[in-house]
């Protein structure tokens, strides 16, 4: 039988319908001279149900302004296992003295539009202007009422000063982006949801791309065949009440910190 379709995707050189999230082996563009490694299908729509029909297979939007939408599923994949997050003494320090601060606290959940808002925002080195366009943001703040969108956050005084946000399928979490106005605020909103997937048994974030931030963060790359089929196996655990969590502690401290 022939798999579900996005509306009107179509390859880059036909008009043909694409049916987007087929086996990889039928899918995968081959020609790097017309098609940049990794992407798998060009255009269709944000809604719900494409996007969780995306991220089911292991594939997540990313686009300019002034394009159409366009469907990545790299090889490899970088993941963050959050057993491996290295939680370095500088960064368990900075939150030792921030958790002692009366205005500070962290949260999931509490204001999921501001924080893709600000992600949005937020200048990125080497770039000029943001894949996080306002199609995107209504598309997952749509995603986010449909709770399968969250966003980690940093507070100060009543102010978001920090956050990043991720979509969550059962156990199969997946990292977006993220911003900070302090310094270490980033790293803080992640060790916060690396320890909520500790102490809920959550094996892998995805990273999406190697960077060499989230390599020193203790991110790695796996073969995407691999990724999709521990997605395959955790979407289908229990959702996590996100809305509910905060930063387990001794969880998160009971990771190595000798660097």
């Amino acid at each position: 039988p022939k798999p579900d379709a996005l509306p009107g995707c179509a390859t880059p050189r036909h008009d043909a319908i694409l049916a987007p999230f087929k086996p990889f082996e039928t899918l995968i563009m081959h020609d790097e001279d017309i098609y940049p490694p990794g992407l798998v299908a060009i255009g269709g729509n944000l809604e719900v149900p494409s996007l969780l029909q995306a991220y089911r297979n292991g594939i997540f939007p990313w686009f300019s302004d002034g394009q159409p939408v366009l469907w990545w599923s790299p090889d490899p994949r970088m993941v963050l296992r959050p057993g491996d997050f290295r939680l370095r003494r500088s960064l368990r320090q900075s939150l030792q003295r921030w958790l002692r601060h009366p205005g500070f606290s962290l949260s999931f959940d509490r204001d999921f539009g501001q924080v893709i808002r600000r992600c949005s925002a937020s200048p990125r080195a080497g770039q000029n202007g943001t894949w996080i366009v306002p199609a995107m943001v209504q598309a997952y703040e749509e995603l986010h009422r449909a709770g399968h969108a969250h966003s980690a956050e940093v507070w100060l005084d009543g102010e978001l000063v920090a956050g990043l946000y991720f979509v969550a399928l059962g156990h199969a979490v997946f990292g977006e982006s993220m911003f900070t106005t302090i310094s270490d605020g980033s790293k803080m909103a992640l060790a916060c949801l690396v320890s909520v997937c500790l102490a809920h048994g959550v094996t892998a974030i995805d990273c999406q791309q190697n960077t060499r931030h989230l390599a020193s963060l203790g991110a790695r790359e796996i073969p995407r065949a691999d990724f999709v089929a521990t997605v395959q196996q955790e979407r289908l655990k229990p959702p996590i009440d996100w809305a509910q969590q905060t930063l387990y502690w001794t969880t998160l401290t009971a990771l190595d910190t000798t660097l």
